[in-house]
Order: C-alpha cells, then structure tokens, then sequence
C-alpha cells in the first residue's frame, strides 16, 4: 500500500477544489452549518506569519475585494517523512477582472531555495524547510506574493472525490492507466478513477505537461460537483474526508468572505503551465530549468493579474 502511495506524489492537487466546496456550503446553506464547518476548521488551520513577505505593502482586504493569490501544494507526506510538495499551483484571484487563474509549476523547476542557500528543484524546498520556506522560494521565483497556501496530503483525494459525488471530464484522448480505461470524450470518474487519470503521464504525448493539464481539469469539475446542491447534503462526509489531509491559513472569516464577494471570479478560470524550460542534466541529475526572460515574462502577467 506504501508503494502505491509514493507513486501518488507526482500528480495532483486539489486544495482549491476543497476550499471552493467549502465556501459553496455557505452558499447554499447560509450559516446552518456554521458550526460544524467551524469545528473541522480547528483541525486544518495553520497560522503563518505573512508580514515578513516584501512582496506586498498590505494585507489583503477582503471586504475590498483585493486580487490575492493561494499556493497549492499537494504532497505526499510518510511518518517520520516530512515528503516533497510533488504538485504545486499558483492561483491568482482578481474579482474587479472576475478571473482566477491556474499556473502549474513544473515540479523539477530549477530555482533558488530560500532560506536553505542552495539551487535545486523547487519541489525540494518544502521538503527543506516545510510551508513557509516552500511559500518563500515560489515568491522569490514569480515576484507576487504569496498570501493563502493550502496544503493537501494525497492519501485523502480519493475520499474526497466519492464524497462530492464523483466528477465528469472531457477526456482529449483514449489512454488506460492503473488497470482503467478511459475513453475519448465525456467520462464519469470516481475517486480511484480520477486517480489514475490524473497521474498518467508516459502514454500522453505532452509528457508532464499533458499530466498538469488533467491535474488542473480534475480541480476544476470537483469545483463544479462540489458546489452542486446535491452535493452539498454530503458536507458531513465532505468534512470528514478533509480531516487531517488538509491544512491552510485560510480562516472561516475568509471564506465567507470569499463565498460572498469573489463568487464570479471563482467562475472563471484558466489555465496555464510554465513553459519554455528546457530540459538541463546538472551532476547527472534532471532539472527543468526555465530562462530567465520567461520568468520575466510570467512575473510581469502574473503581476498584472493581480493588478500590482
């Protein structure tokens, strides 16, 4: 069972989707759960200092519909093994544009790793030094700062993909992985199914690439099915499945502030990868290394969605 749940670290991340279903209860129910979602949140929340970060002169307001940003880290973390962040997307939410934003950061990235005075892969960073040295490093490389992270333990999706239902996906082309078939078209996936889809990689032509772009439709449709009425009578089993595979220094407060104010945004996404790297061998070890005038570039879109 450890064995397969190693080879889980490449692939996906769900902590948006699971943040967005959340703020769909509020939603739908109003506050006739407050208490429920409440007590679960004492069980996910990690308070980080922010204040240190000079990418930002202020807090984000959400009363004033401030863009803000939220780092995604899907990780796959073992006892006495803090694991490496496999999956990491930046999201970036801007309500006056009413678009949110998906960028997938190649994992084998070679960057600088904040506060560990070396270069490596970016992935590497949270295995270094945790959230915060993981949150440093992504901002030093994109120049935005990073103000919400939620972090996710992959042994939990599949629990949370059967508990909003399962999910629908327009698959681009017929491919089986982990003993699944998935055929060309609209499919339905439960949790082991969603698994295997997002994690193939060796049988798609875009190579890692096309992988994220799975990663990024499954985040999607859980956002869809999870805001769903139906799925909402599910919150107990919702909750249940976040558990202790979720953490975020998201707070309650912020969410329904988020639910009510960012709710179009959250409506319009896209997505992206970083692209343009080449593929680099340093010491015999595989690096993914982007130029410096494409992290120019994205610096100064990412800079622009966030209207700084």
């Amino acid at each position: 069972m450890n064995k397969k749940r190693s080879k889980w670290r490449r692939w996906l991340m769900i902590d948006l989707a699971i943040i967005l279903v959340i703020t769909g209860f509020f939603g739908a129910y109003g506050f006739h759960f407050y208490h429920s979602i409440a007590s679960a949140s004492k069980d996910i929340h990690v308070s980080i200092d922010r204040t240190k970060s000079d990418k930002r002169v202020s807090s984000v307001r959400f009363k004033e519909q401030d863009p803000f940003t939220v780092l995604l880290l899907g990780v796959d973390e073992r006892e006495s093994d803090r694991g490496r962040s496999d999956t990491l997307i930046l999201a970036t939410v801007n309500p006056k544009t009413e678009t949110t934003s998906l960028l997938s950061i190649p994992r084998d990235t070679y960057t600088e790793i904040v506060g560990h005075g070396t270069f490596d892969k970016i992935n590497h960073a949270y295995a270094f030094g945790g959230i915060e040295m993981a949150i440093d490093t992504v901002e030093n490389l994109l120049n935005v700062p990073i103000d919400y992270f939620v972090k996710v333990n992959m042994e939990g999706f599949e629990d949370i993909v059967d508990a909003v239902g399962g999910i629908t996906v327009e698959n681009a082309f017929s491919f089986s992985s982990n003993g699944y078939m998935f055929e060309q078209g609209q499919i339905n996936l439960n949790g082991k199914q969603a698994l295997a889809y997002a994690r193939m990689r060796y049988e798609d032509p875009a190579g890692d690439f096309g992988r994220q772009e799975r990663q990024k439709q499954v985040i999607e449709n859980i956002i869809k099915e999870g805001a769903t009425v139906t799925t909402l009578w599910n919150y107990n089993e919702i909750l249940q499945a976040l558990g202790t595979n979720l953490k975020t220094n998201l707070t309650i407060p912020h969410i329904i502030q988020i639910q009510s104010d960012y709710k179009p945004a959250l409506n319009h996404m896209t997505k992206r990868s970083i692209e343009g790297g080449e593929d680099t061998y340093i010491d015999g070890i595989y690096y993914y290394k982007v130029p410096e005038e494409r992290i120019r570039e994205l610096q100064g879109e990412l800079r622009g969605e966030l209207g700084l």
